[in-house]
């Protein structure tokens, strides 16, 4: 296998067709001195309601513990044990709406619950979903939600100004927040050549096509990437059909500059 070293302005074509609209002048620059959520700046009330955080999700993680362990169908206990997840969210949201990392928390947990094809109407079964049958006021209210969730999460946490630095805490968070979206979004693209979109009529998607939705996910699976998931960062690429085309027109002009065993 051959190897080279890249430059800076190599690295920076690579990323520049991962996420188009990268600018190496704007990477975002994370600062472990910052407050950890921008809405909280007492210390000693971030620490309070993280801990409740906290405590969430481990009793989320302890039912996944238990559902591997068995080996079978998810139980009635483990379908109670998210709604009531889900319902301390609720509670904690409530008391703190400004409070991002709830919302992307209880939108990973209703994602656990409803799966991605939330937004699909009679969606087939999917693996990841807890629960295989939902009515469609059920699906429309819980999608909502989820996107309300997602969507105000990512506005309370995004920079404000082109430079801005951000905690790890807010950085997790941001590309937690866009790759979850992106992923609904993806999902919704693949299952509308077969299904129909079942959305609350508020909101914008619901006038989407399937390429707008597969543009969005691509979008935010940039965002994600540029916040730090590597992941979300290589499937903006496999969801963007430009991306595709310039990532293949740059693996074949490398291979004819570095050899044909050049993989990028």
């Amino acid at each position: 296998m051959a190897y080279l070293d890249l430059t800076q302005r190599d690295i920076n074509v690579l990323e520049k067709i991962k996420d188009p609209e990268y600018d190496p002048a704007l990477a975002i620059q994370v600062d472990p001195t910052l407050p950890k959520d921008p809405h909280i700046a007492d210390p000693e009330l971030y620490q309070s309601i993280s801990q409740r955080e906290r405590n969430i999700i481990l009793s989320i993680q302890n039912i996944e513990i238990q559902n591997a362990k068995t080996k079978t169908a998810p139980s009635d206990e483990v379908l109670e044990g998210y709604r009531k997840a889900v319902t301390s969210f609720d509670q904690l949201i409530e008391e703190c709406p400004q409070y991002a990392s709830a919302r992307n928390n209880r939108a990973q947990a209703l994602r656990r619950l409803y799966g991605d094809a939330i937004l699909i109407w009679d969606a087939p079964s999917l693996p990841q979903a807890l629960l295989q049958t939902v009515d469609d006021a059920e699906r429309v209210r819980v999608g909502k939600v989820l996107l309300g969730d997602l969507d105000r999460a990512i506005s309370l946490l995004t920079p404000t100004t082109r430079h801005s630095r951000l905690s790890p805490q807010v950085a997790k968070t941001l590309s937690m927040a866009h790759t979850q979206r992106a992923a609904i979004y993806l999902m919704t693209s693949k299952l509308m050549l077969t299904k129909s979109i079942l959305i609350d009529g508020e909101r914008p998607e619901v006038k989407w096509s399937k390429i707008e939705f597969e543009e969005h996910a691509s979008a935010d699976f940039a965002m994600g990437g540029r916040y730090g998931n590597e992941i979300a960062k290589g499937l903006a690429v496999s969801t963007n059909p430009t991306a595709r085309l310039c990532g293949q027109m740059v693996r074949e002009a490398m291979k004819k500059e570095y050899g044909p065993e050049i993989s990028p």
